[in-house]
């Protein structure tokens, strides 16, 4: 709400109107008090009758000239006119001057009358003006602005008045006040946005008790309008009257003398101030009226309150006591508390519904509906004064008046409760649901967007989730729920707080029923899953929202519940760690438009508007993820809901971590790393897959130094390369890790240009203390007690390429690269606590790192790190006695398992995931023919934390990488020489940071326009699968033609599918450039492959010039073929 206060569409309009409000009451009561207290005496009049004539000659105004105004800012700009209103003013408050100062009671009665014609006409203006100035969904907040400040502006203007009329200088302080106050309202006016007439061809009538009655039989016609009218006018006739009867009450019932009617008045406009908001606060922007009767009924029970206290009242035995003295009295706070309580439900009960006048009507009336509203305030207003004058003059005191005014409000009370009971029942239970789940919504507004027409599309996690959707959801949608469900005892009193739409998901003509009721502008609510989840994540998406909004021709917005699957009401028990009352968040995204191609018919259209839709789905899931954080602080948040004794890790030494012992043994290890390095450094990290890496990672990021994991298997020269562009000063490494692999002569190469630390000398630091020290803060972590301050946008880790293509480069990502791949894969996935993740990829590798490191980590999901994946006999039998199910590798290594495990091994894997290079169809024949197990291929890069593509159990597609990720952006870039496919550019929050080279070391070189190019030439099919087709540069230009090097590859592959090859490119005299084949297979002939490439379908030019047989080829460390060095071996037998 104070945000409204900084912008020009607003603050103009609240300083002139605020400004305008202190006048009135400043001159309306300084008169008053002169009069009474000098001026009558004086002229030999009764004060008392000054008073009243005062009083319905300011009211008189709104009675004459409102219709009229009304009609004048309909049809004229309202900012011109209220610019013309506050000039006017300036000129009245001259007259109030002269008038004051002539000391004659006429003209200052002349004057005042003159003020309430000025107000008369500005009223209309200036609240009719309000939705053309703010969006919809700021207009609760405007008006409680204005109510508020309409409040405190009587309260300053009233005291004010009786501070200063009767000193000494006080006419001339007076005369100076109020001429500053008009003009600087006139100024403010000035600077309210210009806004155009909205009905211009009106014709304005002149006669103004005809037109009275028009405007109010025209606001009649409009039931929300007119109630809206009623109960604001009901406001005014309970205000007016508490605050006429306050100089009484105070004197006649409190005993208290003028500083205790300050007070009252004082608590009276600041409680209506913080009503108003509370108000906004609790609508968020929403225009409905379902608070309105609790505010109605907070004002009964306080006023009953106030009577039963003032009964309690004694009056003091001599004069008259002072606020302060009234304080200290009994009942003095509780009448305070009552009063307070009176006016902060008044705002509550008034502030939606001038929000619902000036949204309900039309452009074109509106002013004349607020015209229509301000008349008949002025009529209950003199109602209310005649009744309580009558009721006084009957002998009745003022405490009994409060007390009518109860009951007569418990009455309005009751009918607004029955004009909308199922608000009444929506507001009681999300007061429940917000104290039990402490639920936060956001994005509510987004459902006005979506226009009238609109499928809610929503995730379904527990039982919860419906009573949630009522509940917070604004309007009145229909809900489709199953007609099986929707018999059963438990499911009725959900039913009696919606629009229940039974359907029945076996009968085809349900679904155009409903498809009609979306026709008649209605939003409906529904599940694409059909069921609640029993993985945690999206399931299945069924094609029927998806078809209803295509054939309504209906928006479609997703909505996300988090938290309640963490509940006993979910269908998670023994796979997720429950409890009754976890936080639950609502989220609802923009609306978007759900559009098929035309001529998509029949089945295909259903499985179209399946995919789309689950495409929505998931990108929901991940868009509405906090990658907001950093990778320590997203480790702590996976032990407050995993609990911090669930075992998330473990190694070869077979003593499985906690979240618990983790996260201590990081911060514990953090503090002797912190002297190695200033916050923000790069620390070299040379560790093999162990829990002792994980810790380090950890550790580093907890002190907010970025580990830089170097990739030692590409030997010394390329580390070097690495520490260089990266700035690396410091390498941690272990010894024990350095003599198994026996690495002693890259660490002294390495050791000659960075300081080289072991892990066992800095165990020796931690001490007894130190642990204890960690042991806490890793407790009191809910507390902000050991988080790691690293921003999102921070670097979080340096890789380094797998240099298959040239010196390798370091690769820089973010903590929000990184928690936003994790999410994208979560989106797509589904994994649980359940399951163990097996994995072998060394950290260094991105796949290793992100898919087998962080993704189970932060997921609640137990990972067995392995120190090499090139032991094909023991990662098998490592499987099988972890029973892992699911495991991460490349072609290379899974066809090197598939050969040495048994066919028992693999019996508890759910998934394999396979990426860093093609999976050969042998490889994939042999996993699903001797384990029965479909690899998912996947498809990324170091420089996209890594996965851009993947297939997943739900959509799959072999042959192909899968489809591109929730919250990924692609293009294809037109290849010359290529005709199918194109060069794949990426965008998204998982797009590095950008590069460290060698030769510009620390200058970090950002990706241009944060997009990456992958170098690959792909193909995207209709149905978002990606197939790569080769990289950009492993295509070879001969004869004029480009010959993909991968192409010629797979034809080799299927010739002789139980050995490794590679074809490269070397310089050609006569064609430009030539193929290369070395292979693993001996005595390959070079007939038998162009005779089996013809038959493929390839041409003579994809026939490699030279055959060259090796025993072994080079692979790096990350799986990959190492091309650089096959480009050496094909280049030397050239040569020769």
């Amino acid at each position: 709400m104070p945000t409204l206060l900084n912008t020009r569409r607003f603050l103009p309009l609240f300083i002139a109107q605020f400004l305008g409000a202190a006048n009135d009451n400043f001159f309306k009561n300084a008169m008053l008090v002169l009069v009474v207290f000098r001026l009558a005496g004086e002229a030999g009049v009764n004060g008392s009758e000054i008073v009243n004539i005062a009083a319905a000659l300011f009211i008189l105004p709104f009675f004459l000239f409102s219709a009229l105004a009304g009609q004048l800012a309909d049809r004229i700009s309202k900012s011109s006119l209220i610019g013309w209103i506050k000039l006017a003013e300036i000129l009245i408050m001259g007259l109030g001057v002269a008038a004051f100062l002539s000391g004659d009671i006429r003209i200052m009665l002349a004057v005042l009358f003159l003020m309430g014609t000025q107000s008369a006409f500005f009223g209309p203006a200036k609240y009719a003006i309000l939705p053309e100035l703010l969006a919809e969904k700021e207009l609760v907040a405007g008006n409680a602005l204005i109510e508020a400040g309409t409040f405190l502006a009587i309260l300053a203007g009233t005291i004010a008045a009786g501070l200063i009329i009767l000193t000494d200088d006080g006419l001339t302080l007076f005369a100076v006040i109020i001429m500053i106050l008009a003009v600087a309202g006139w100024a403010a006016s000035r600077a309210i946005p210009a806004t155009a007439a909205q009905n211009p061809d009106m014709k304005v009538s002149y006669d103004m008790a005809g037109q009275t009655f028009r405007i109010l039989r025209e606001a009649a016609r409009n039931r929300s309008v007119f109630l809206s009218i009623l109960g604001i006018s009901w406001f005014w006739l309970v205000g007016a009257t508490f605050l006429a009867q306050f100089p009484a009450f105070s004197r006649d019932i409190v005993g208290g003398d003028e500083t205790v009617v300050t007070l009252f008045l004082t608590t009276f406009s600041v409680g209506i101030a913080i009503g108003s908001a509370l108000c906004s606060r609790l609508t968020r922007g929403e225009i409905s009226a379902r608070l309105t009767p609790f505010g109605a009924i907070g004002i009964t029970l306080f006023a009953i309150d106030l009577w039963l206290t003032a009964r309690g009242l004694s009056l003091p035995d001599e004069g008259l006591i002072s606020a302060a003295e009234f304080i200290r009295a009994t009942g003095g706070i509780r009448l305070l508390v009552d009063l307070t309580g009176i006016a902060i439900a008044g705002g509550i009960f008034i502030v939606p519904l001038y929000a619902i006048l000036q949204a309900r009507s039309s452009n074109a009336d509106r002013a004349r509906m607020i015209a229509a509203n301000n008349i008949l305030n002025a009529l209950f207003m003199v109602a209310g004064a005649l009744a309580a004058g009558a009721a006084l003059a009957a002998g009745h005191g003022i405490t009994d008046l409060f007390l009518g005014i109860a009951v007569l409000n418990a009455v309005v009370a009751l009918y607004v409760c029955r004009l909308m009971p199922a608000e009444m029942l929506r507001a009681v239970m999300q007061g429940i649901l917000k104290i039990l789940y402490r639920v936060r919504t956001s994005g509510l507004d987004n459902i006005g967007k979506a226009g009238p027409r609109a499928v809610i599309v929503v995730n379904h996690v527990s039982f919860l989730d419906g009573l949630l959707l009522a509940t917070f959801l604004p309007g009145n949608p229909v809900f489709a729920i199953n007609t099986h469900i929707a018999r059963r005892w438990w499911v009725k009193p959900f039913l009696a707080l919606v629009d229940a739409f039974p359907l029945d998901p076996t009968n085809p003509m349900a679904m155009k029923a409903l498809v009609a009721e979306v026709k008649k502008d209605r939003h409906c609510v529904i599940f694409p899953e059909g069921r609640i989840t029993v993985t945690g994540a999206l399931m299945k998406v069924y094609e029927g929202p998806g078809l209803i909004a295509d054939k309504a021709d209906a928006m479609v917005i997703p909505v996300r519940i988090d938290g309640a699957q963490y509940t006993p009401l979910s269908r998670l028990k023994g796979k997720m760690r429950l409890r009754w009352f976890p936080k639950v968040r609502l989220v609802v995204l923009e609306p978007r438009r759900f559009e098929l191609a035309d001529d998509l018919v029949g089945r295909n259209r259903r499985r179209a508007a399946a995919d789309k839709l689950y495409d929505v789905m998931s990108r929901m899931v991940f868009e509405t993820c906090d990658t907001d954080s950093n990778l320590f602080n997203a480790l702590l948040t996976a032990r407050r809901i995993h609990g911090g004794k669930h075992e998330i890790l473990e190694d070869t030494e077979r003593r499985p971590m906690s979240y618990r012992r983790l996260t201590t043994a990081a911060l514990a290890l953090g503090q002797p790393l912190s002297r190695l390095a200033g916050p923000g450094k790069s620390v070299g990290v040379m560790l093999p897959n162990a829990s002792a890496a994980v810790v380090t990672f950890f550790a580093l990021q907890s002190i907010r130094r970025t580990p830089a994991l170097l990739n030692f298997s590409t030997g010394l020269t390329n580390m070097l390369h690495g520490c260089k562009a990266a700035g690396i000063d410091v390498v941690i490494t272990s010894r024990r890790f350095v003599e198994m692999a026996k690495m002693e002569e890259t660490v002294a190469g390495l050791e000659a240009e960075v300081r080289i630390v072991y892990l066992e000398d800095l165990a020796k630091l931690i001490g007894k203390a130190a642990k204890l020290k960690a042991a806490i803060r890793s407790t009191l972590y809910r507390l902000g007690i050991g988080k790691s301050r690293a921003a999102a946008n921070d670097p979080a880790v340096i890789l380094f390429t797998s240099g298959s293509e040239g010196t390798p480069k370091g690769v820089v990502l973010s903590h929000r690269n990184l928690l936003a791949n994790r999410y994208q894969m979560g989106a797509v996935l589904d994994f649980n606590p359940t399951d163990i993740v097996f994995n072998a990829l060394p950290l260094f590798h991105s796949f290793g790192m992100t898919g087998g490191m962080l993704l189970p980590l932060l997921s609640g999901v137990k990972t067995f790190v392995y120190p090499s994946p090139l032991h094909y006999r023991i990662v098998p039998a490592l499987v099988y006695d972890t029973n892992a199910t699911i495991m991460f590798g490349t072609d290379t290594f899974l066809n090197g398992y598939a050969r040495s495990a048994h066919a028992y091994d693999f019996y508890s894997l759910r998934y394999v995931f396979a990426g860093a290079e093609k999976v050969k169809d042998e490889t994939r024949r042999t996993w699903s023919e001797r384990f029965g197990i479909r690899i998912l291929e996947g498809y990324g890069a170091t420089e996209t934390a890594p996965v851009i593509a993947a297939n997943t159990p739900m959509h799959h597609r072999a042959g192909s990488v899968g489809r591109v990720l929730p919250g990924i952006d692609w293009r294809l870039e037109e290849v010359p020489g290529v005709e199918e496919g194109g060069k794949l550019h990426v965008r998204g929050p998982n797009i590095m940071l950008g590069y460290l080279k060698s030769d510009k070391p620390g200058d970090l070189q950002p990706p241009p326009g944060d997009e990456y190019d992958t170098g690959d030439i792909v193909t995207v099919s209709d149905d978002g699968f990606v197939t790569i087709i080769g990289r950009a540069k492993r295509f070879a230009k001969i004869a004029g033609e480009m010959i993909s090097l991968n192409a010629v590859e797979n034809h080799v592959s299927k010739l002789w599918p139980d050995h490794a090859h590679a074809v490269v490119s070397i310089s050609d005299p006569k064609k430009g450039e030539a193929l290369v084949l070395i292979t693993e297979k001996k005595r390959a002939g070079k007939k038998t492959l162009s005779d089996f490439i013809r038959k493929q379908g390839g041409t003579e030019l994809m026939v490699p010039k030279q055959i060259i047989q090796r025993d072994e080829l080079p692979v790096l460390g990350t799986g990959k073929l190492d091309y650089v060095s096959l480009g050496k071996i094909a280049a030397g037998e050239e040569q020769k």
